[in-house]
């Protein structure tokens, strides 16, 4: 069963000294740059009922699961259920809701967010691709058209090839992560 729980009501549990199993699937990169003190690091692309295990040392009980926003927190709960795991909460808002009503996080080097990558590079395929379609070839037109294809299906689908694949590479892997 996956459930939520607001980042109000993580910190009166965190509070109270109840012990609290938090995964965070952020890139390692940006865990580093902030997290919070209880949390375990094991990014979305690699979460699984056995990084969980090894990480934990259990898959039973209640598993909290934090991300930025909220987004890729409820896509770890939906894998994990589908891989057979019971009680997984996902924590509206994520991090980001933690830090806005100012609960102490654990900060290092400041990383740039997957979003804000995905658009850079969103927005220089789009750019390159009117440039040479203007410049070099209107085949080129193509690439625009496609990139705005995928953003489309993003949207609708709420998964994210591009930055799935941004989250891979080296300048996202920094940082402690199981």
């Amino acid at each position: 069963m996956i459930s939520t729980i607001s980042a109000n009501e993580l910190e009166v549990m965190l509070r109270s000294g109840k012990p609290v199993r938090l995964v965070d699937v952020r890139t390692p990169a940006e865990y580093g740059s902030a997290h919070l003190a209880h949390a375990i690091n094991i990014p979305l692309d690699r979460i699984t009922p056995e990084s969980i295990q090894k990480t934990i040392g259990t898959t039973e009980g209640p598993i909290h699961i934090i991300c930025q926003s909220g987004a890729r927190g409820a896509m770890a709960c939906e894998k994990l259920a589908q891989a057979g795991i019971r009680e997984l909460i996902n924590v509206e808002g994520g991090t980001g809701a933690w830090i806005t009503a100012g609960f102490p996080v654990i900060r290092g080097k400041k990383a740039m967010s997957l979003e804000r990558q995905v658009r850079i590079a969103a927005g220089f395929l789009v750019f390159t691709g009117v440039a040479l379609g203007f410049f070099v070839h209107p085949y080129a037109y193509g690439l625009a058209g496609f990139v705005g294809a995928g953003l489309m299906f993003a949207g609708i689908t709420d998964t994210c090839a591009m930055g799935m694949l941004i989250a891979k590479m080296p300048w996202n892997q920094g940082g402690n992560c199981a």
